[in-house]
């Protein structure tokens, strides 16, 4: 490829993520096709430390700006260490969380000014988007039963359903301003039905930025 394929995995808690991510993984190995995995928080040692302290220490008071402005730095340096590097050599990027989940979980979950948000992430990111977002679509309340199955939860999982629900509503609304970006799943059906569909999606966009390469 002339250039790399950025593609990026949302949603609620319990959304199916997960499982999503590594099976696509596992199809572009299969297929020979260059790739990294990463995610956010995360994916460098400072995105590691963020994520510890944002996440896993569930005890330790972060107020809404500081825990956004915590996410932004991991984000930073992730896009400058990592994305923005294999994407140059013409990897697909499969990405855990990125800029969205802020909107949805610190602009609609928290109540922070959406304004606000886009301009820091801008920032932080140069702009960077991703050419293709999965959001997996889930009621709140199954995906935070799903969760519980495994182990301790974190900051954000302990929070109340109402949170949960404003962050759902959060996502969908960035998908509707967004449709050629997202593709909005059923979190509910099953995994094997979601991986053809996340297949399908992907191997049609790599077939199209091939395309333009050749113009």
């Amino acid at each position: 490829m002339s250039r790399g394929l950025f593609i990026t995995f949302e949603g609620p808690e319990g959304a199916g993520k997960t499982t999503q991510i590594a099976r696509l993984v596992e199809r572009l190995q299969d297929t020979g096709i260059a790739h990294i995995v990463t995610r956010e928080p995360g994916g460098t040692p400072l995105g590691t430390r963020v994520r510890q302290v944002v996440l896993l220490e569930p005890d330790l008071q972060v107020d809404p700006l500081p825990e956004f402005l915590l996410y932004s730095a991991s984000r930073a340096q992730l896009v400058e260490r990592v994305i923005r590097p294999a994407l140059e050599r013409g990897e697909v990027v499969v990405c855990d969380r990125y800029a969205d989940s802020s909107l949805a979980y610190q602009g609609a979950g928290r109540g922070l000014d959406a304004g606000l948000l886009t301009q820091i992430t801008h920032a932080a990111t140069g702009g960077l988007q991703p050419d293709l977002t999965f959001l997996l679509d889930l009621d709140p309340a199954v995906g935070l039963a799903r969760a519980a199955t495994r182990g301790e939860p974190d900051r954000l999982e302990r929070a109340d359903l109402g949170f949960h629900q404003r962050v759902r509503a959060g996502f969908l609304a960035l998908a509707q301003q967004e449709p050629k970006r997202f593709c909005v799943l059923d979190g509910t059906d099953s995994p094997d039905e979601l991986e053809r569909q996340i297949w399908n999606m992907v191997v049609g966009k790599l077939g199209a930025i091939r395309t333009e390469g050749q113009v």
